[in-house]
């Protein structure tokens, strides 16, 4: 069982109409009225005018064809908003520097069905994949928590271990090991010196001893060249 109800000329756009209509589509008819009852918008009360007289030419059409309908059972299969006439209905507005803005007053149209079966959902298959999205997404952010705890865990656990001590030879008394240090130091100091006192340097003796054959090696070599 189908009816119709209509409401011409309404005042308002149809653009915010059809922001309410669209939340009653496919829709029980107590729950769409719930909906509209609970909508802050202009449009919402000739909406559910609309929809009640629907409802009222549903069931009389049933008493005329001797049927028994609950008011109850039906849906709103159709609904949506024209565009209507602006009668001419032309206003002006101030702007700045003088000017004037035009201004037009919207009309509507607005149709809805009502029917006994239950529309069926057309895109099932988006609604699941986004629950079954949105599980998935939930689960790898609990990985991800439950990953960073164990991390923090290590983490608290490592700092809480005690640091094995090295074994290191230290001196019971620092002081000493410093005194020991700078009389190492000065121990070498010394031992430089002494091998530099120990190296001998070539005297001017020496040199004149080995310069005569150095000379006799030169006369030697110029007489090969000259050859």
């Amino acid at each position: 069982m189908e009816a119709i109800a209509k409401t011409k000329h309404l005042k308002g756009s149809p653009r915010k109409a059809r922001l309410v209509i669209d939340l009653i589509r496919g829709r029980n008819v107590s729950q769409a009225l719930n909906i509209l009852k609970f909508t802050d918008k202009r449009a919402a009360d000739p909406i559910a005018k609309t929809l009640r007289s629907a409802i009222a030419n549903a069931t009389y059409q049933a008493e005329q064809a001797n049927i028994a309908i609950d008011p109850d059972d039906l849906y709103v299969k159709t609904c949506f908003v024209d565009m209507g006439a602006h009668k001419n209905r032309r206003r002006m507005r101030p702007a700045p520097q003088g000017r004037a803005y035009r201004e037009q007053r919207h009309y509507c149209h607005i149709t809805i069905l009502v029917s006994s079966d239950k529309p069926e959902v057309k895109d099932e298959k988006p609604v699941k994949k986004a629950i079954s999205k949105a599980e998935e997404n939930s689960e790898k952010k609990a990985a991800k928590t439950a990953e960073k705890k164990a991390r923090n865990k290590k983490l608290v656990e490592e700092l809480e271990t005690p640091v094995t001590e090295t074994k290191v030879e230290e001196t019971e008394n620092p002081k000493a090991s410093k005194a020991e240090t700078v009389k190492a130091e000065e121990a070498k100091s010394e031992a430089e010196v002494a091998d530099a006192k120990d190296a001998t340097s070539q005297t001017p003796a020496e040199k004149n001893e080995t310069a005569p054959a150095d000379e006799a090696q030169q006369n030697i070599n110029e007489e090969l060249e000259k050859q």
